[in-house]
């Protein structure tokens, strides 16, 4: 007998005997064909009492433990053959956690079954698909359709499992070593596709994930999508229903998703090639397609429906009076040329035609309108004047803005602020105000500390990951601050974590000096570094008897603070002395300029905090700072220790921060150098604004390299930080130039409509520099640092909003920059057009230099057309 046959007879009697050590250590180890071993030829009842305590041992064992593909497959062995039901078993297997090595797994588990007698297999892989989740790793799903396959079970078909199923098809379980079969034979041979098909045009978004690319060798080309092209083949073969593919993409692009998943149904049709009898027996979904669908979608259809031989006039008059409104200028340009065919085909109904071509005489895009116009009157029909004859020069019609709404009432009952920090810490940290939950824990933990700890320590455990740990790579991530903040409640003084607190506040204050906040990381803005401070000493003095709450808890929802109130709370103190950080947090949210009757006050209080406070306000405050531009290049040199220099783009244009002449940086804010930031937590930048909230160019400065990323990285995210900079106070300067021309610029829809409302809440209070933001995204723009053709919409939007004029000016401050590009920058004709519009619209003239140079080439040239344009609008009486 050989020695593995020695040890597996020995852990057979061993389980027998009652002892379970040895087998779950193997499962532990990851060594799934000793368990199936060891469990071999035991009886049911000594399994049903193994179950038991393995169920246990995992429940210990699981909040610890990520069961990989080793130990997954292991425990996947042991709990097939020790528990009595699927339902049982779904409840370990089903875990996020537990992730079984497909198709190895399986069959394992075949086998531990099949010598159990177990009949429940495809019962546990339906369970086991039920409790998949968005992150579920394939191979589970390899590990469940194995199982269905070979106990011929029907695969489940919701929205999960069908995504997981394609994953599948994409990235085959490898069983073998070699290049994996081509996308089309894995098709054919999948027993799972005629149930899986028909669902591949009903989950939403599933479009984007079918526009993969099978793996190739050639790195010179990036390859083609291969399910559309597999699908189609398929079909010509007759393997699959070639109408289930054409009324499925056809439906699916009718009902609509995002562009980028409808991209795989249009290809997919393109594959397809409908002939014209398929089209003319669904034309009237494809005039749908061409009214309502995404540009992409209704240029497909577009193209189809011109090359059909006879189509039915008034379908196509009925169908263009809805589209020629559409915003998409390619779109409507090919339907205003097909009706000028139409008309000139169909003499009798020409002047028709041309009523319906005089529809887009009132489309936004001036170069339409005038293409509309011509092709009118051709066909004997003159349009109406767009708009009313402007008699005087007109400005913004934006409303005035909002005052700052005040705060809600302090939290003073233990429900609530466990429902607040429930509330925060179940979702990732998106920059929801803490301010208020940090006052209702102070003001709870000195009434009742262990009452406090016992309501939130269930709460804390049950955080979602994303607070589970400090996220060292990032130097703004403080998720394990806060929640060790929260663990303080109720701790007595010897606590190991009251000690770290007082260690990181001694670390970080240097008295008497200048900047007395100590620079811990130079990658973390000063504002940022004054959170931090400020959390170590809440942290630090939890549980003090006496506490009514946190100084500086602002009064408005954008961080401001009425010195009135701070006098008060002060006074509530009586000699008692403040945190020093919470001290200066409050005092940098007051109003700056001098208040004597407020200082008088302050000084009658006979306290140093109270003398604080009154040298504070006659002093005026934090003063303003300088802030210059500077240009900061990519620094691979950098790349060992601070990854952000080594990443960055070429070239970007930020600012740096010196305090003005004769003032002391007594806490660092002022002082700044033009560097890169990076890091993933960028929800912590928007707390920054209601820090200080009366240094809006301060804070601009710090955030202006994540919102400068949108634009020049193509990063999600950095421009959100935009709105709020428009609700504080403050001189933003040329950084809030710089922030608004990159927030423009940004890749993403959602940073560039949060700079649009940005732009339009600076311009209502008087705010926004107009002349200086253009100058800036001139120069950004002519310099390739920013996409110009991202800009258009965006300020378009502004405009129609009631801001006009300042989109007028802001652009007349960008062109002179751009005309005088060696190269014109993509979407300069477009922002020209606009320039006409809003320069037209408005009645002010302002003069652009290089205008005139350029509307004065010969050609006709979009950059030439548009720039005549302006330019007679400009000169016109």
């Amino acid at each position: 007998m050989t020695r593995q046959a020695e040890h597996t007879v020995r852990r057979r009697r061993e389980l027998a005997a009652g002892g379970t050590s040895d087998l779950f250590a193997l499962v532990s180890s990851g060594d799934s064909e000793s368990v199936a071993a060891a469990l071999q030829g035991l009886p049911e009842q000594r399994r049903r009492e193994i179950g038991v305590e393995l169920t246990g041992w995992f429940k210990q064992r699981d909040r610890d433990t990520w069961w990989s593909a080793g130990t997954g497959t292991a425990l996947a062995v042991a709990v097939v053959g020790c528990l009595p039901t699927a339902a049982q078993a779904a409840a370990i297997l089903g875990r996020p956690s537990v992730n079984p090595h497909g198709h190895r797994a399986a069959e394992l588990v075949r086998q531990v079954a099949q010598e159990r007698g177990v009949d429940w297999l495809v019962d546990l892989a339906h369970r086991i698909a039920a409790r998949f989740r968005p992150d579920t790793w394939v191979g589970r799903w390899h590990f469940v359709a194995t199982l269905l396959r070979a106990e011929g079970g029907a695969p489940p078909t919701d929205d999960r499992c069908v995504q997981l199923w394609l994953t599948a098809v994409e990235s085959p379980d490898q069983r073998h070593h070699g290049q994996p079969a081509p996308v089309v034979d894995r098709l054919r041979d999948d027993p799972f596709l005629a149930v899986m098909l028909p669902r591949l045009f009903e989950v939403d978004g599933i479009g984007t994930q079918m526009m993969f690319v099978a793996a190739h060798y050639n790195w010179d080309e990036p390859g083609q999508p291969a399910l559309p092209a597999a699908l189609a083949q398929l079909a010509t073969e007759g393997a699959v229903d070639r109408v289930l593919l054409l009324d499925g993409s056809i439906g699916r692009l009718l009902r609509g998703d995002r562009p980028a998943a409808l991209r795989a149904f249009t290809t997919l049709l393109d594959h397809l090639a409908p002939t014209t009898t398929e089209v003319n027996a669904r034309v009237t979904d494809y005039l749908r397609l061409l009214v309502d669908a995404p540009a992409p979608v209704a240029t497909m259809a577009q193209k189809a429906l011109r090359r059909l031989p006879v189509l039915e006039l008034d379908s196509v008059l009925d169908t263009s009076r809805q589209m020629l409104i559409r915003p998409d200028k390619t779109l409507v340009r090919t339907q205003l040329t097909w009706l000028d065919q139409l008309a000139r085909r169909h003499r009798d109904r020409a002047a028709e035609i041309a009523e319906v071509i005089a529809v887009a005489a009132e489309h936004p895009a001036v170069e339409l309108r005038e293409r509309a116009a011509a092709l009118a009157a051709r066909h004997g029909v003159e349009p109406a004047p767009v708009g009313p004859a402007l008699t005087r020069p007109r400005g913004d019609d934006l409303p005035p803005p909002a005052p700052p709404a005040p705060v809600p009432d302090p939290i003073s009952d233990l429900d609530e602020l466990t429902e607040e920090v429930a509330a925060l810490l179940g979702t990732p940290y998106q920059g929801a105000p803490l301010e208020r939950i940090l006052d209702g824990l102070v003001r709870l933990s000195s009434a009742d500390g262990p009452r406090v700890h016992t309501a939130l320590d269930p709460v804390i455990e049950r955080r979602h990951w994303s607070w589970a740990n400090e996220h060292r790579w990032d130097p703004l991530c403080l998720c394990e601050t806060v929640v060790e903040v929260f663990r303080s409640a109720g701790v007595g003084r010897p606590d190991r974590r009251r000690e770290r607190w007082e260690k990181l506040l001694t670390s970080v204050h240097r008295p008497g000096t200048a900047p007395e906040l100590a620079v811990t990381d130079p990658k973390v803005p000063p504002v940022h570094r004054l959170f931090r401070a400020r959390l170590a000493e809440i942290g630090a003095y939890l549980n003090e008897p006496g506490q009514s709450g946190l100084l500086a808890l602002p009064t408005s929802t954008n961080g401001e603070l009425d010195p009135m109130v701070l006098v008060e709370r002060l006074a509530a103190l009586g000699d008692r002395e403040p945190g020093h950080w919470d001290l200066t947090q409050a005092l940098l949210r007051l109003p700056t300029g001098g208040d004597e009757p407020v200082a008088a006050k302050a000084t009658a209080l006979g306290t140093p905090s109270g003398r604080r406070l009154a040298a504070w306000l006659r002093d005026g405050g934090l003063p303003q700072p300088v802030i210059r531009p500077r240009s900061v290049t990519r620094d691979p040199r950098r790349g060992n220790r601070h990854w952000e220099w080594a990443y960055m783009p070429a070239e970007r244009v930020l600012v740096e921060l010196t305090p003005p002449a004769g003032a002391i940086d007594r806490y660092g804010l002022l002082t700044a150098p033009a560097t890169p930031l990076g890091g993933d937590h960028s929800g912590w930048v928007h707390r920054w604004p209601s820090l200080l909230p009366r240094h809006r160019g301060v804070v601009t400065a710090y955030a202006l390299p994540l919102v400068a990323g949108a634009a020049d990285m193509d990063e999600r995210d950095g421009a959100a930080v935009l709105p709020l900079l428009a609700e504080i106070d403050g001189p933003g300067g040329v950084a809030l130039d710089l922030a608004v021309a990159y927030g423009l610029s940004a890749r993403h829809d959602p940073d560039r409509v949060a700079t649009v409302d940005a732009l339009l809440a600076l311009a209502a209070a008087g705010d926004l520099d107009a002349a200086g933001t253009g100058e800036q995204l001139g120069t950004l723009a002519a310099r390739q640092l920013v996409k110009l053709s991202r800009v258009v919409e965006p300020l378009r939007d502004a405009a129609q909003a009631g801001a006009p004029l300042t989109v007028w000016r802001l652009l007349a401050a960008a062109l002179p920059a751009l005309l005088a590009a060696p190269t014109p920058p993509r979407g300069l004709p477009d922002l020209l057009t606009l320039a006409a519009e809003t320069a037209t619209a408005t009645g002010v003239r302002i003069e652009v230099p290089g205008l005139a140079d350029i509307a004065g080439r010969s050609g006709s040239t979009r950059l030439v057309t548009e720039a005549r344009r302006l330019h007679k609008a400009q000169t016109k009486p």
